[in-house]
């Protein structure tokens, strides 16, 4: 009998331990939860939090604010260059409602399938004026600025005017620059400007140091012509949002726009003054779905976005808090919606503004989501994950059955599916392609705000990341998103690339309500990883109770069974990346199941995110501990 209790003692006492230390390794995190009334700012470096830290103390809101930050980060390269794209939901308190911002660039006049197959490519190039899209990021900016802030663009250019005339680069973006010098030295005015030391004899080193005061002249001068336009309209007497209208005209059709197509053109672009005159920014509803008592938003499907939503849809049909945390059921189960989810992504996804229309009513059908979950096997990982035809749930008729039946999960290395004739350039135009991994979570950065009106913004911009193509003497890196698109229908019909369409992006902003209020603004760099990352994070807080910054810095999987929407394009079915410190047992009966386990340190991405609390009116903000992220709150 003493055996018996002491046996039981010790049992108590080990579920006891266990659970303790469950709990408290939940509760401990990296970084403190931000806590503000006023305000609260995150993006993806020090620097970039500090201009809208300034902006807010100016008055501004939180578009204002936002709008500072994102110039920030595209002058300090955080992942992106002034020539990318921007991607935004706002939720406005006059309204009370959530509305996307979509200022993505199109394949410009001869960017069609059949020129880039005749350099004998499978996708187009990775880097370069080939690769280049419309700049989106100044029009975004300029768009959200006049339509939801307060502030003149002057005011909100002011901090990433004065980084440009010189600011002190930080260790991690100087290095990068280093390490891409010889893809950079193949453009003049990029070598110039991003190598400031090539010339010197002395030095092994052609990038900025660390701490070094980084100057970039040329787009100084860019910014501050926005700034004069702004500034002449108003004497003009034109109101606020139309004086900053007429420095976006100056961009897209002035002479900065001239500059940007001639030194484009002469490096070998297609950028026309045409193309940047056609090309508009989109206000435009996100689509949304409710998981559990929360209506949870995405842009639609010119992104990624709507693959979480379809995820929660499928997953909403299982009890995921009995299964436990990270448990062999829990990882297996979100694997495979992931799967089903990024599938219908890789066939479906496509710019809603060009032909032919994307089944997106059906893809979002919880009806669908059953379907998908009810075919999901329990016990192993099915490795040929296919797109679903959800027309069934919808009106219409598939127009790509015969497409759909033809579809394979891994995309060919060399040739078209169907095809002969031609091969891929085995250097992309550049001599440094990026390999799968670096391309699967190829990043951007992210922006959070929030105010006491009530404003809250999500933006995920990218594009004209180091190494970038610069345009003359304008200063602007060219965005890279060419590459997202492809050049054979039978990899996706809806994505094929055409003059004046968007390519199909990873970018993606989320923000969820709970009883017609703010809840959750999130969103997270990474490309393919993106609405992996973002998804966990949100069942994290939902499902298992963690607060803001312990579900950014949660432990996450990484699937790579879907279609990289960079570099090769690859899939690697079975793939599973999960953190170091999940169990030996658990990862050994997922191997068991079929999955290909591999372990890092960190995976949780690095998630920016702002709780709101409702019942004391403040902000939880939160940086992930992945990276340069940073927050500041007031």
């Amino acid at each position: 009998m003493q055996l018996i209790k002491y046996i039981f003692f010790i049992s108590l006492s080990l579920v006891v331990f266990v659970t303790n230390s469950l709990i408290s390794a939940k509760e401990r995190t990296a970084k403190p939860v931000l806590h503000g009334k006023h305000w609260v700012a995150i993006t993806g470096k020090p620097l970039a939090v500090s201009a809208g830290a300034m902006t807010f103390t100016r008055g501004g809101n939180a578009v204002d604010a936002a709008c500072s930050m994102l110039a920030a980060t595209a002058t300090m390269w955080d992942t992106l260059g002034w020539g990318g794209e921007t991607q935004a939901l706002i939720y406005n308190p006059k309204t009370g409602e959530v509305k996307g911002i979509n200022a993505l660039g199109v394949a410009p006049t001869g960017a069609t399938a059949e020129f880039f197959k005749k350099k004998d490519m499978v996708y187009p190039p990775e880097f370069g004026p080939l690769a280049a899209v419309t700049p989106g990021t100044p029009g975004g900016l300029m768009v959200m600025l006049a339509e939801y802030g307060k502030l003149s663009l002057a005011e909100v250019l002011a901090p990433a005017i004065e980084m440009a005339e010189g600011y002190p680069i930080e260790q991690s973006q100087a290095d990068n620059m280093e390490r891409q010098r010889k893809i950079i030295s193949q453009w003049p005015d990029s070598k110039r400007i991003l190598l400031p030391h090539w010339q010197e004899s002395s030095s092994k080193r052609a990038a900025p140091h660390a701490g070094e005061n980084f100057q970039q002249l040329d787009l100084l001068v860019t910014l501050n012509k926005l700034v004069e336009a702004e500034k002449l309209a108003l004497a003009a007497g034109k109101t606020r949002k139309e004086a900053i209208m007429a420095a976006y005209d100056r961009f897209y059709r002035g002479d900065i726009a001239e500059e940007l197509v001639r030194s484009t053109q002469a490096a070998g672009g297609l950028i026309t003054l045409e193309d940047l005159d056609k090309w508009q920014v989109y206000i435009e509803d996100p689509v949304k779905t409710n998981y559990r008592g929360i209506d949870v938003y995405k842009l639609t499907h010119w992104v990624q976005g709507p693959v979480m939503l379809q995820a929660l849809n499928i997953l909403e049909n299982a009890d995921l808090k009995s299964m436990g945390y990270n448990s062999v059921k829990y990882i297996h189960t979100l694997y495979q919606a992931m799967n089903y989810a990024f599938a219908d992504r890789d066939f479906y996804y496509g710019d809603p503004y060009f032909p032919p229309v994307e089944p997106i009513e059906g893809l979002l059908s919880k009806e669908y989501a059953l379907k998908r979950y009810q075919s999901i096997d329990k016990s192993k990982n099915n490795l040929d994950a296919r797109p679903g035809d959800p027309y069934g749930f919808q009106k219409g008729k598939n127009p790509f059955l015969k497409l759909l039946k033809q579809w394979t999960p891994i995309p060919p290395k060399t040739g078209a599916l169907g095809e002969e004739g031609f091969q891929q350039a085995s250097h992309f135009l550049n001599q440094n392609p990026m390999s799968h991994d670096e391309a699967f979570v190829a990043g951007t950065t992210s922006i959070q705000t929030a105010d006491a009106e009530g404003w809250v913004v999500s933006i995920t911009p990218s594009g004209g990341w180091i190494p970038p193509f610069i345009a003359g003497n304008t200063g602007i890196g060219l965005s890279q998103r060419m590459q997202s698109f492809v050049l054979n229908p039978a990899l996706n019909p809806y994505n094929v690339l055409r003059p004046g369409q968007r390519p199909r992006a990873t970018l993606t902003p989320g923000m969820a309500l709970k009883d017609g209020k703010p809840y959750l603004s999130f969103a997270v760099q990474g490309g393919d990883s993106q609405d992996q990352n973002l998804l966990q994070f949100f069942l994290n807080m939902v499902e298992f109770d963690m607060n803001v910054q312990q579900a950014a810095e949660a432990a996450n999987i990484t699937s790579y069974q879907m279609q990289s929407s960079f570099g090769d394009h690859q899939s690697q079915p079975g793939r599973l990346i999960v953190r170091k410190d999940v169990p030996k047992w658990v990862r050994a009966k997922l191997e068991t199941m079929g999955y290909k386990v591999e372990t890092r340190a960190r995976t949780s991405g690095p998630i920016t995110a702002i709780y709101f609390d409702q019942i004391n009116k403040t902000f939880w903000g939160a940086a992930s501990d992945f990276g340069e992220d940073y927050g500041l709150a007031w």
